[in-house]
């Protein structure tokens, strides 16, 4: 049987090398050296860490009712783990929000795409609501929502960043009703509502930049 304090050099009775909380602590330090995370990404990180050493033990021949108990003694040593890294403040979920919120709405998400984000991270409601809160500092839910949009805008050269065209002509204002409803679909599948979506693609150049130089400011 495998004790989560057990030494690192302790073996399966096969010989292969068994996997203990000092090895994993290490794993979790090395991670959050290189990545930002939340407690729950770290503990995936982690249990994905001990299924890899699982398969590899069972390739290598150990017992298979050996290594199903080493793997079971170790999964509330993921979580002690965790609750440590968050104590010492190296996992720290509202500032990872945060930090992610802000950076999602520059690059043109959405309120619900940087909710679905921060919510497959294991991040509880509360946090995700106060992250979108702060994102932007100084501008309403709305005001965010827009520059956001007009981001994407941007990105897809749609509405206001849209390439001119002549409008009057006919075969170009139905080319014109295609793309502005090929841009509807972009911003609605992107999760930004249709009066959002309206308001982008409604928008004059000059006023698209200002909004975006207001969200320059804020960064």
């Amino acid at each position: 049987m495998m004790h989560s304090g057990s030494s690192s050099s302790a073996h399966t009775s096969s010989g292969f090398p068994q996997l203990d909380r000092r090895v994993l602590r290490e794993a979790a330090l090395a991670h959050l050296a290189r990545f930002g995370t939340t407690r729950h990404g770290l503990e995936q990180v982690l249990l994905r860490r001990i299924a890899r050493w699982e398969k590899q033990a069972l390739k290598a021949g150990a017992d298979t009712e050996e290594v199903a108990e080493a793997v079971q003694a170790l999964r509330p040593v993921v979580a002690e783990i965790s609750e440590e890294m968050v104590r010492l403040g190296a996992v720290d979920d509202a500032s990872f929000a945060t930090s992610r919120a802000r950076r999602l709405v520059r690059s043109g998400r959405s309120g619900r795409a940087v909710q679905a984000h921060l919510a497959a991270r294991g991040v509880e409601a509360d946090l995700r609501d106060a992250a979108l809160q702060d994102a932007v500092e100084g501008f309403s839910p709305a005001q965010r929502e827009l520059c956001a949009a007009l981001v994407l805008a941007r990105k897809r050269r749609m509405g206001p960043f849209a390439t001119p065209y002549v409008a009057d002509d006919e075969v170009e204002s139905e080319q014109a009703l295609a793309r502005r409803h090929k841009a509807l679909g972009v911003l609605a599948r992107a999760g930004y509502a249709r009066d959002v979506a309206e308001q982008v693609l409604d928008m004059s150049p000059t006023e698209a930049e200002d909004w975006m130089q207001r969200l320059r400011a804020e960064s």
